[in-house]
């Protein structure tokens, strides 16, 4: 029947649609086949619409291929594309076909169509299918076409996504009247239909909030239209408290979350009125899903195992529903003005998400059966209120300082008070608000203990934690093992608040419970207290039980599984560091175990990591290093000799060990290595193919040369052998076919021998250079060219004070497609100064840059260079706007771009120590300019050109200490910066420095100083003049 209603395509079509279906394999395989070869002709994507918009065939199949031939013939530069693309012919009866049947009566049919509509539209709209809008504003607003309006609203929704700057000014006072009549009429719309209107005004406010940068008065004028009758409905919808887990109970309200979230995320000057006028409903579904949250998942009465998706996939649950209302608290409180607005509910916002972070049913279920699982939750940011929650605490107490910290605690001891009253009256569950009390304030040690510390608060820290964890000493810890395992974690995190005598009563329990048979939750916490409570222990509670300590840690090492193993080595790390006299006893017990967890794990960098850190641990005990490097030698010399031969990543790891025995190692020991194992580690650098090995090799290198220094120049026998092999590994390194990645350490090592083998490295500098060009040419990483780049800058000081030869040096060597070396090096190098990580590294750039640009050298100024961005054209930059317009930017001289990054790091110093500007300070009101006017902003005088800045300008020595501290100071422990260390450049002073090349430079070349300010920003000239002035 249905092949006779259909023309011969069709029909052919249907059959072999049909025989896809077929049980016969052979019939299966002949008619995909034809499909496929089908797919290839003209008509045949014409033909499968018309077959997906037939009423009289079967749903499915049709609508699954027509999405499919979209998607692979529709347009040429996508990454699925298979030729043949479909002709412009086919492709205008295919959309006038699809547009015809957007108000089908068929749900599924109409569905489909508005998926392959919004498919074709992501290509086709609005340049070539200008039609495509209008049709469906017409469909929304037809309220007599109830099927129109539906598909309408689906393909709207799926096309809302890819709405740009050029068309939403447009669209949205066409489209808004009809979305609000469908939001505000519940009696003719049903609630699914409502909640797809309210998508669309969500991707709508996403577009205008992030276009307001470039349109700020036309998108706040357009919102402005719409928020009153907006914050109405918003009103309404959450007057309706939420009654049931089911998502069809809560699905506009959650609709209104998240416009409300884009509202406040985007236009952050929004009236304080505005938000006051939905916050009681606000507050209200809140409240009421709290309820229902406590019931069904906390309490665990509902079914754990149903779950709910919506149209788009996306899982749909009661806690993210609760997630989504956290993400709106936090947003509303971390701004400035809208945190005025509920700063008098603060104390009962703080209440309520310390009960939302209460552990649920199916948390307990789930942990208690997988104790990886309940580490993993731990560890990671999960997606849970637990988490959320902690967020929102977080920016409370950066809101509202001592006051939120002062509500949190008043919560904290309300939950408390509470948990123990349940307990009194027999309830199993007294438990979770007591364990959910202690989450929540250990999610804010830090500022806690800060808090405890300055006694600012009106509440004792350390007295709420001690009855908290007191009251937990002597229950059942098979009964509630994970309050057990939360005390634990806080006398871990809260360890400098806690008393003498808590923490010690909890280090033996700790002590006691790895020794035990006890839930593995509440072993995991007992190691976390082990972890953080032995290494600040007195010695005298420890030395009698940290050989059982160690004992147990080892039993439960060979029980670990690879998600707790990380949390015992990390603990039994800690318990060697604390052996003191008995570190000589540790050695000959551990080492062989943490060597074969390592070779175990050898393929999981964390765990092997881990391992190694634990052996570092043996090796810095006194007494521990000779044996352990006796240990470990002999295995991996033979590993590294025959590195061919042996499993995946052995080879790898082998050197990650050798260079941590290397690591601030005496120089006997490095002998010793050295013997067995450099020229090893040369040859895998020299003919190895793994990216790994060869990585990990450049890394032992650096510290064989960090370790041995020049006396390594003769450990190799002949003279000049050993510099030549070095010379060798780095030429491999730079080789410019290799990988990048292969490279990424190369700079390093180079940096080792300019550091410690200067003399000798002298004669091979050019050649170097030219490697080190060649090699960044070909890269793809920025890393690597900015690791190189500090290479070349540590050239730049080796050869002061006649730098003007070093850049001779460069205008001499060739660089491919460039002038000379020299255009190629400062062109890279000017871009990629502002991407430079680490104080080290900025500090010999930066200073190097100066030390270029003060030689005055002729050629520099001949040197054009990337300048600034050049804003091509208004609003949002799309990807097709990308390509046809990719960005563009002014070439500026040398000496100006070197002088204004020079200004970038000063103006960096100051403001770390002067600090950001408070939100208070911010620009008026976007919505107050839209009323008010613009007001005229005043330009402060630039002192650059006054006559009243002295030749002998000095800026206060105490000012520029500080700033130096700020910026010299590094918190990076990496070995890295361990083998940067013995430079001499750690010594200087960068703001100092950066301070005497400005003064030097005002004071003999006004004139040039003068002409490089011209290009300046103000917050440059800015930082400038503040070291200028007396």
């Amino acid at each position: 029947m249905a092949a006779g209603a259909a023309d011969g395509d069709q029909r052919w079509l249907v059959e072999c649609l049909t025989a896809t279906l077929d049980t016969a394999r052979d019939v299966r395989a002949f008619a995909e086949e034809s499909l496929r070869q089908a797919s290839l002709l003209p008509g045949y994507g014409a033909a499968l619409t018309k077959v997906t918009i037939n009423k009289e065939i079967p749903f499915g199949l049709p609508a699954v291929l027509l999405k499919q031939f979209i998607k692979q013939h529709w347009q040429e530069d996508e990454e699925n594309f298979v030729p043949p693309v479909v002709s412009a012919s086919e492709k205008e009866v295919i959309r006038q076909l699809l547009l015809t049947s957007l108000d089908d009566s068929h749900g599924k049919i109409r569905t489909a169509i508005s998926m392959a509509v919004a498919a074709i539209g992501q290509h086709d709209w609005p340049e070539d299918w200008p039609e495509l809008l209008p049709l469906l504003l017409r469909l929304i607003g037809d309220q007599s076409n109830g099927n129109g309006v539906r598909g309408a609203l689906r393909c709207l929704a799926l096309l809302s996504d890819d709405l740009d700057d050029t068309c939403v000014p447009k669209l949205v006072p066409e489209l808004f009247p009809s979305l609000y009549r469908i939001i505000s009429s519940p009696h003719l719309y049903e609630n699914s239909l409502r909640a797809k209107a309210l998508a669309i005004v969500h991707s709508c406010i996403s577009m205008l909030g992030s276009m307001s940068g470039v349109y700020k008065r036309d998108t706040v004028s357009l919102m402005t239209s719409m928020l009153d009758p907006l914050m109405e409905q918003f009103s309404i919808i959450l007057n309706s408290p939420v009654q049931s887990q089911n998502p069809d109970d809560w699905s506009m309200q959650m609709e209104v979350l998240k416009c409300l979230l884009q509202l406040v995320q985007n236009f952050p000057r929004l009236p304080e009125a505005k938000i006051s006028a939905v916050l009681a409903p606000l507050w209200q579904t809140f409240v009421s899903s709290f309820k229902i949250y406590n019931i069904s998942s906390i309490q665990g009465s509902e079914d754990l195992d149903s779950v709910d998706y919506d149209s788009d996939g996306s899982e749909r649950s009661l806690e993210s529903f609760e997630i989504q209302f956290f993400e709106l608290w936090t947003t509303l409180v971390g701004n400035s003005r809208l945190a005025k607005v509920i700063g008098g509910n603060i104390k009962e916002l703080a209440y309520y998400t310390i009960a939302f972070q209460q552990i649920t049913e199916e948390q307990v279920q789930s942990w208690s059966r997988d104790a990886n699982q309940y580490v993993a939750d731990e560890d990671d940011v999960t997606y849970s209120c637990r988490v959320s929650g902690s967020l929102l605490l977080e920016e409370m107490v950066t809101a509202y300082e001592d006051y939120g910290i002062d509500s949190i605690l008043e919560a904290s001891q309300m939950h408390f008070h509470e948990s123990r009253e349940s307990k009194q009256a027999g309830s199993a569950d007294w438990w979770r608000l007591h364990e959910a009390s202690l989450f929540a304030l250990g999610s804010l040690s830090e500022q806690l203990c800060e808090a405890q510390d300055s006694g600012s608060t009106r509440y004792s820290v350390r007295d709420l934690l001690e009855q908290m964890l007191t009251d937990i000493v002597g229950t059942g810890v098979h009964q509630y093992p994970f309050l057990h395992a939360r005390a634990f974690s806080i006398v871990a995190k809260f360890s400098s608040v806690i008393s003498k005598g808590v923490k010690e009563q909890y280090l033996r329990s700790a002590a006691h419970a790895i020794a035990s048979d006890v839930p593995p939750p509440v072993k995991v916490g007992a190691c976390r207290a082990l972890a953080q409570l032995l290494p600040e222990s007195n010695q005298d509670l420890i030395q009698p039980n940290i050989m059982g300590i160690l004992s147990s840690l080892v039993a439960l090492l060979r029980q670990a599984s690879d998600e707790t193993l990380h949390l015992v080595l990390e603990t039994l790390q800690s318990a060697i560091k604390s052996g003191g006299e008995q570190s000589t006893l540790i050695e000959p017990v551990i080492s062989p175990i943490i060597l074969d967890v390592w070779v175990q794990h050898i393929a999981d960098p964390f765990i092997s990591i881990d391992a190694i850190e634990v052996l570092e641990a043996i090796k810095n005990a006194p007494g521990c290093l000779q044996p352990l490097v006796s240990r470990i030698l002999p295995t991996i010399g033979s590993i590294l000799g025959k590195p061919k031969l042996q499993p995946d990543g052995l080879v790898a790891g082998s050197l990650d060990l050798l260079t941590m025995v290397l690591k601030n190692a005496p120089i006997a020991v490095v002998k010793a290595v050295f013997d067995t194992c450099f020229i090893s580690t040369i040859l895998i650098v020299l003919e190895s193919e793994d990216h790994g090995e060869m990585q990990n090799a450049t890394e032992c290198l650096a510290a064989f040369i960090s370790g041995g220094r020049q006396e390594l120049l003769v450990w190799g026998g002949e003279q000049g052998r050993t510099l030549k092999m070095l010379l060798d590994a780095a030429s491999r390194l730079l080789d410019p076919t290799l990988e990048s990645s292969v490279s990424f350490f190369v700079g390093s090592f180079v940096l080792q021998l300019i550091l410690h083998m200067p003399s000798h490295l002298s004669p091979h500098i050019p050649d170097l250079i030219a490697a080190i060009v060649r090699r960044m040419q070909t890269s793809s990483i920025a890393g690597l060219k900015s690791s190189l780049i500090v290479t070349v800058a540590r050239l730049v000081h080796l050869s002061a004070p006649n730098v003007d030869q070093f850049i001779n040096l460069l205008l001499s060597l060739p660089a491919q497609g460039y002038e000379n070396s020299l255009v190629y090096i400062m062109s890279e190098w000017s871009q990629l100064q502002g991407e430079i990580q680490g104080a080290y590294q900025i500090k010999v750039t930066t200073t190097a840059l100066a030390l270029l640009i003060s030689t005055r050298h002729p050629e520099l100024s001949k040197v054009e260079v990337q300048g600034r961005l050049i804003k091509t054209s208004a609003g949002i930059t799309t990807r097709s706007k990308a390509r046809v317009a990719p960005d563009q930017w002014t070439k500026i001289p040398l000496p100006a771009k070197i002088f204004s990054l020079l200004a970038d790091t000063l103006a960096e110093i100051q403001e770390q120590i002067v600090g950001g500007c408070d939100d208070d300070c911010e620009e008026e009101s976007d919505w107050e300019e839209i009323q008010n006017g613009d007001t005229d902003t005043s330009i402060p005088d630039d002192i650059l050109y006054s006559a009243s800045v002295p030749s002998t300008a000095n800026p206060s020595i105490e000012h520029l200490n500080a700033m130096a501290k700020v910026f010299d100071e590094d918190d990076d422990d990496s070995y890295d910066d361990a083998l940067s260390k013995a430079d001499p450049l750690n010594e200087v002073k960068l703001a100092d420095f950066l301070t005497s090349i400005f003064v030097n430079m005002w004071e003999s070349d006004r004139p040039l100083f003068e002409y490089l300010c011209q290009g300046l920003s103000d917050s440059q000239r800015s930082a400038i003049e503040k070291v200028l002035r007396k």
